[in-house]
């Protein structure tokens, strides 16, 4: 038994929190937090890994997130490339990692238990499937391979996760200010890496990658850099021995911490300059960055926390509410931002709209006055005494997070210079009131030391330069004189020059007083609302909670009216409602927030609703302040205004998202008996004035169905107070039940096939997608709905490994259920620089092979892929929120399905593997005469067919060829054009039969130029690659034939598809599903009776 030192099992935990800490270092100074937790069932582990991009070599940028890919590919102890990924999904599992600047985290989640939750009696002595998970886990820092195999694959894979990212402005933007700061600093890296970066110009330089890759893990990853965190039902003792067992051979080798001490992100070059910025969404924005300090040896006083409550505030008196007055910003955020140790930014970002674009002097200056504003008093105690307290309430009654977030979260947050006493609470607690503190960081905000970026789409218009990783448009220049003077001023200004309306904020009246909470014992939680109202106007749900033991509550309340989405037009109006109505309330509700209290307020097919949650000492003020607003909004013109440009932006915005996010709203579109889209609410925006709205919204409220529920810290008799609540401020007639919308799904009929094909709105986009759904049934039926529940389990892992890793069709790869208002279907979703065609024939044949894997699946694979979806089903709830959005959804479906995850464990459990082969065979196998399906295909502007039409096909070729005769060259092969021409004659180029081409390229290396066969062989093989990106580059789709040589699948015959050219013709030819109705009477749920 090695010796481990016990650091401590003493933490600060919230007042709720059940479970056991200890903080444990081992011989080779991994340090590891064990958290014992008796009533959890998923069990997790986490590894913070002290290395990130700013460890990265200049010239390979992205070395660290590739070495982060591959530690996923095999290690001596379990070769096997996907061995780690099935023992996850074979016990409920997961996993992921991401790199970040200076860290690089790993995490997985499994099942706490080897037998479902509601079945197992573990008390710690039984088998887990922790320690197969850490067994596995801990050979990643121990002996990970660097497959040979994998490279390639893994490589194409981080330059699929940044193709991804390409037209994300987040990304963009944050690269660009990167790109514009100091080189001498870290910061400027490219991050995420690319084959650009990572393959092509390292093996023209002569590196041997992969010896690279190895090198870079062998100098960075140390046993004295790592954080464990490892969460699990087993007591201390045993967690301890576990991880002291397997991760004791990870190799030590003493490294310092990462700092960049001696350089700073802005020098003097990057100060006082101001960055224009075109984004790929029509976004508009006022970002100022300041150099700041880095606070992570301050964590007792935060200072921080100070600067972004005030300058972020937006009541009375704030930046927000007078730059908002002026009709100048909708939003404004603020906070330090940490870079690394010893740097950081403090930046202010605001929201503009087109009149503040004009304005953003003006609005910069407003900024700087109120900087003066909080630089002229000294730091107020009673701020700081009011952030504190809320934060300490925060604290006291956290709720429990998903295992896995929490073992990354503190893993990350263990590299931090805290006591270790403090893990839990560091981050969150302010301990001491530091003017001087307070004040020093404040001193960082001047007027000489910042940075401006304006971001627009059509302003300034001369951008003259481009990024060089995603080629965002910018122009960079020194803040004009006259400018800078102004800023000056505004900086340096004292109360008799400022403007009059900046003060800092009042008291916050929302902060909670009442924590109380009457917990008692209970032998198990109910597990549905009781029904304390039901009449023609409204049905009240309540329960008190009886798990958590919180002082907070969530209410729900529909104002159901068919009125809401009847048309387009309405749904427009309506969501302009509602954004005006909480346009008026900002200032209102901001203090409610940061106390603690937030509402929501939309519309969405059935009617309105608002939502309040979080503490409830002072949650029926907030309720009754939402519904006058409601009732008397004033629709204001230069409001409107405003607001209907903010939508319309969101609106256009939409085409400009990633084809993966766009492509289920088309999907669910072409189920939906009646639904509308994007376009057609951007097609009535334009045309709606304040009137249309003023007209609209008493129609909307005058006769409503009242539906609530009230969940949490609140008895029964306070959930018919705000049920009447709503009631007597509305003073709506009952809408009967008769007028009530019935939703219904559209039902795909046996044997059909069709396609709908969409042309991406964002021209940049190089990326197709697929949405491939196949239509199972009602989503009502249990023994339906139990089948395609377990195949989505039982494809998971394989989906994800053949599709992606193996065939590496694109980064984003989903295979699983999807399940619709009232139906039910198998979908496959894939973004890919491959052609939707190409996607669907290989969607097919990774189907047509499962199916013989299925047939194969030994029965004790089964039984685990069954137990490991029982256990997923039966997971517990891990907080509040979480079960209130539970009941909710069961509310608003309106089947009323409170122990749905029950009744599902119960119809999985008998599933025989008989079973799951008919299912497949009838609804799923590409072979089956009966199955339904629709395809989804968004398509790329800069898609092979689009290049196509402009380009002839003695273009292409000729193209093609000088391609292939430059990359030869490079590689060394004296080319003859004529002689390569004549050889891909005999291939077919313009059909992208990739096989063909890459046999006459052989002939040509291995006859005409005589190459030797090591040599030539190393040349095929890099530009097989360079055809996948080149054919299409030119308008040449990829075959979708298979080349035997790979060892992949093949496609059955496809089926003739029928084409979706008209949306109203479609939906007319299909018949629909039955509406939702209740699967329990709903008597069973009534509680009449008076008691509390």
């Amino acid at each position: 038994m090695i010796p481990i030192e016990r650091v401590t099992d003493k933490l600060e935990a919230p007042a709720l929190d059940d479970r056991s800490y200890r903080v444990i270092r081992l011989p080779n100074k991994l340090e590891a937090l064990l958290v014992h937790d008796p009533e959890t069932d998923k069990a997790s582990a986490s590894v913070n890994v002290n290395v990130g991009s700013f460890s990265d070599a200049d010239d390979m940028p992205g070395m660290a997130h590739a070495v982060e890919h591959l530690l996923f590919m095999g290690t001596e102890k379990y070769p096997k490339e996907n061995a780690y990924n099935q023992y996850l999904t074979a016990h409920s599992g997961y996993s992921n990692a991401y790199t970040a600047s200076t860290e690089t985290n790993y995490f997985f989640e499994v099942s706490a238990s080897s037998e479902p939750s509601s079945e197992s009696t573990t008390n710690g002595t039984t088998t887990s499937p922790l320690h197969g998970a850490l067994d596995r886990f801990a050979q990643f820092f121990i002996a990970p391979l660097f497959l040979s195999s994998t490279l390639d694959r893994e490589l194409k894979a981080v330059d699929s996760e940044n193709k991804k990212n390409l037209q994300s402005d987040n990304w963009r933007l944050s690269q660009l200010n990167k790109s514009l700061s100091n080189p001498k600093h870290p910061y400027h890296h490219f991050s995420t890496g690319n084959l650009q970066t990572l393959r092509d110009e390292p093996r023209k330089r002569g590196v041997e990658i992969r010896e690279e890759f190895m090198r870079f893990h062998d100098k960075h990853y140390s046993a004295n850099r790592m954080k464990l965190v490892v969460l699990g039902r087993e007591p201390l003792d045993e967690l301890e021995s576990w991880v002291g067992d397997l991760f004791a051979a990870v190799r030590n080798k003493d490294l310092p911490e990462n700092r960049w001490d001696g350089v700073q992100p802005y020098s003097d070059k990057e100060v006082l300059t101001q960055v224009f910025a075109k984004p790929v969404m029509d976004t508009r924005l006022l970002d100022i960055y300041f150099p700041y300090q880095d606070e992570e040896e301050m964590y007792k006083t935060q200072p921080s926390r100070y600067l972004s409550h005030l300058i972020g505030h937006e009541g009375p008196g704030s930046i927000l509410s007078y730059i908002k007055a002026k009709g100048w910003a909708n939003g404004l955020s603020a906070g330090a931002m940490p870079l690394c140790p010893g740097s950081a930014f403090f930046t202010i970002s605001i929201r503009l709209t087109t009149d503040g674009l004009k304005e953003y002097q003006e609005v910069a200056k407003v900024v700087f006055q109120y900087i003066s504003l909080m630089k002229e008093k000294p730091p107020q105690q009673w701020i700081v005494d009011e952030v504190k307290g809320m934060a300490e309430v925060d604290f006291r009654f956290k709720q429990k997070s998903p295992a896995s977030s929490f073992t990354s979260r503190l893993s990350s947050v263990m590299q931090k210079p805290l006591p270790r006493e403090w893990l839990l609470s560091g981050t969150k607690l302010i301990r001491e009131f530091d003017a001087k503190a307070i004040s020093r960081a404040m001193s960082y905000l001047r007027t000489d030391n910042y940075r401006l970026t304006i971001v627009s789409q059509d302003y300034p218009g001369d951008w003259d330069q481009k990024e060089r990783w995603y080629g965002t448009e910018y122009r960079s220049e020194r803040v004009p004189s006259d400018f800078e003077d102004a800023v000056k001023r505004a900086g340096e200004c004292d109360a008799r020059d400022r403007i009059p309306e900046l003060h800092l904020p009042h008291r916050n009246e929302f902060i909670p007083t009442r924590l109380t909470v009457e917990k008692k014992d209970i032998e198990e939680p109910m597990k549905f609302p009781k029904l304390i109202r039901n009449d023609e106007g409204v049905r009240t749900w309540w329960k008190k909670d009886d798990r958590f033991w919180v002082p907070k509550a969530n209410v729900f309340v529909t104002l159901r009216n068919p009125l809401v989405a009847i048309t387009p037009a309405n749904a427009a109006k309506t969501k302009l409602y509602c954004e005006l109505v909480k346009d008026a309330l900002v200032e209102y509700s901001y203090d409610a927030e940061i106390a603690g209290l937030e509402y929501s307020l939309g519309s969405y097919t059935a009617g309105i609703d608002v939502d309040i949650s979080g503490y409830n000492d002072k949650m029926s003020v907030l309720l009754e302040k939402v519904l006058i607003s409601m009732r008397d909004l004033e629709v204001k013109p230069d409001r409107f205004k405003i607001v209907k440009e903010r939508l319309l932006r969101g609106y256009r915005n939409w085409d400009f998202q990633q084809p993966y996010r766009q492509v289920g709203d088309f999907t669910r579109w072409l189920g939906l008996e009646k639904g509308w889209i994007n376009e057609q609410y951007l097609a009535e925006l334009p045309h709606l004035t304040p009137d249309d709205v003023s007209n609209l919204y008493p129609q909307l409220l005058r006769q409503v169905h009242i539906e609530v529920l009230v969940h949490g810290n609140l008895y029964k008799e306070d959930a018919l107070r705000l049920t009447n609540l709503v009631e007597s401020t509305l003073k709506a007639r009952s809408l009967p039940q008769s007028q009530w919308q019935v939703r219904r799904n559209l039902v795909l009929p046996e044997g059909s096939d069709f396609t709908y094909r969409r042309t991406l709105g964002d021209p940049a986009n190089v990326n197709n997608c697929i949405e491939y759904y196949l239509y199972v049934g009602n989503i009502a039926d249990h023994q339906l709905r139990a089948r395609l529940l377990l195949l989505g389990q039982m494809t998971d892992e394989p989906g994800f490994d053949q599709l992606r890793t193996k065939e590496q069709l694109g980064y984003i790869v989903f295979t699983g259920a999807r399940l619709a208002t009232t139906t039910m279907g198998y979908r496959v979703i894939i973004q890919s620089e491959r052609s939707a065609e190409y996607l669907e024939e290989r969607i097919n044949a990774f189907l047509a092979s499962f199916a013989k894997s299925l047939e194969k699946m030994p029965q004790d694979e089964f039984e685990g892929l069954k137990k490991s979806l029982i256990n997923k089903r039966l997971e517990k709830i891990k907080n509040l929120d979480q079960e209130s959005g539970r009941f909710w959804n069961h509310i608003s479906n309106e089947y009323f399905d409170f122990v749905q995850v029950e009744r599902d464990a119960a119809h999985i459990k008998p599933l025989s593997k008989g079973d799951m082969i008919a299912f497949f065979d009838h609804y799923i196998n590409p072979t089956s005469a009966h199955r339904a399906k629709l395809s989804v295909h968004m398509i790329a502007q800069l898609s092979p067919k689009a290049l196509a039409a402009n380009m002839s096909g003695s273009e292409q070729k000729e193209k093609v060829t000088g391609l292939l005769s430059k990359y030869l060259t490079s590689m060394g092969v004296s080319v003859d054009p004529e002689t390569l021409a004549q050889r891909l004659e005999a291939a077919e180029v313009l059909g992208g039969d990739q096989p063909s081409i890459i046999a006459a390229i052989s002939k040509y290396l291995a006859e005409d130029a005589q190459i030797p066969l090591n040599r030539m062989k190393e040349i095929i093989d890099q530009g097989q690659q360079l055809l996948g990106t080149v054919l299409p580059s030119l308008g040449i789709e990829l075959s979708p034939a298979v080349d035997a040589a790979a060892d992949l699948p093949l496609a059955p015959p496809m089926v003739e598809t029928t084409y979706i050219d008209n949306v109203h013709d479609y939906k007319t030819s299909l018949e629909v599903s039955a509406g939702p109705r209740p699967v329990t009477d709903l008597s069973e749920f009534e509680d009449w009776e008076p008691k509390l």
